[in-house]
């Protein structure tokens, strides 16, 4: 990439948001492209936030019934149904209680339960079509597998939509990329934010990695496994390659609970993921130099 990059950076839904234009804009148009923005993440967080009490997600957590979702959760619910299906339930929306219960709540309290309950089966709770929402019980549903690389997504529709055809979009680390020159991406140590374990290069594609790592206390962390309510053991760290960051992020999860060769018979991703003895593995695919 180029550096003569105009840079948005702001804070939203929890992380450090930095969005790199590449296509000359006027001040006026760049103030207006970050209006839309922060603007279209708020509504984001309205409907979807199991953090804030007034979010249209916690109302349903409170008293059943039926829904009317925005358009826009159609794509993130039939993903979240595709990886619920592909992982035997381990990728799941229903997540939201156990993590409440572990100590992930709203005011982080970080103090787990006494005991922790696995979560009921999509089909017992809750029922998603043609944009309607229906809860059986009381239940927190949790987006965060999926959420952010959504919102990314839509992000980029609005520069799409002000005409700008080159940029680069760094969530807190979800990254969505396009244009003719492609960017050069480090991947982070799970065990030392300080280094890289590697280098790839991302054109019109976007990366999203998961670590247990990043949300962990008291022994538990943010990926839990909502069969057996406790975190997962298998993988340390995930990095997924795909066009769109729904996608990307979605399968970094799912890359803790199933085996990649089972995942690349539904979806088209590359990946590359790190056990906790720091052995790897990387798809043939994965334009990528790793480190020893």
């Amino acid at each position: 990439m180029t550096t003569s990059a105009q840079r948005l950076a702001f804070e939203a839904i929890g992380t450090h948001w930095e969005i790199d234009i590449y296509d000359e804009q006027s001040p006026a148009e760049l103030a207006e492209l970050e209006r839309r923005i922060t603007k279209r993440i708020a509504t984001f967080d309205q409907h979807y936030s199991r953090f804030r009490n007034d979010s249209l997600i916690m109302q349903a957590s409170r008293e059943p019934g039926r829904y009317k979702l925005p358009a826009d959760a159609t794509p993130l619910f039939e993903l979240y149904r595709r990886l619920y299906t592909a992982t035997h339930g381990k990728v799941t929306p229903l997540v939201g209680n156990l993590l409440v219960d572990a100590g992930y709540d709203p005011e982080y309290s970080l103090r787990p339960a006494h005991q922790l309950k696995p979560v009921p089966a999509w089909d017992d709770v809750m029922h998603y079509a043609d944009g309607i929402l229906t809860v059986k019980q009381p239940v927190i549903i949790d987006l965060g597998a999926a959420g952010k690389g959504y919102l990314i997504d839509l992000v980029a529709g609005i520069l799409r939509a002000g005409g700008v055809t080159s940029y680069l979009i760094d969530a807190g680390g979800d990254l969505l990329h396009r244009g003719d020159q492609p960017a050069r991406i480090g991947l982070e140590h799970p065990q030392d934010p300080t280094q890289a374990v590697g280098v790839v290069m991302l054109g019109n594609e976007s990366i999203c990695a998961s670590a247990g790592n990043r949300r962990a206390w008291a022994g538990l962390h943010h990926i839990m496994d909502p069969h057996q309510a406790k975190p997962t053991t298998d993988v340390l760290a995930t990095w997924v390659i795909a066009q769109s960051a729904l996608l990307a992020d979605g399968l970094a999860t799912a890359l803790f609970f199933t085996p990649a060769g089972e995942l690349r018979k539904q979806f088209d991703f590359e990946y590359f993921l790190i056990r906790p003895d720091l052995s790897s593995e990387q798809s043939s695919g994965l334009q990528a130099e790793i480190f020893a």
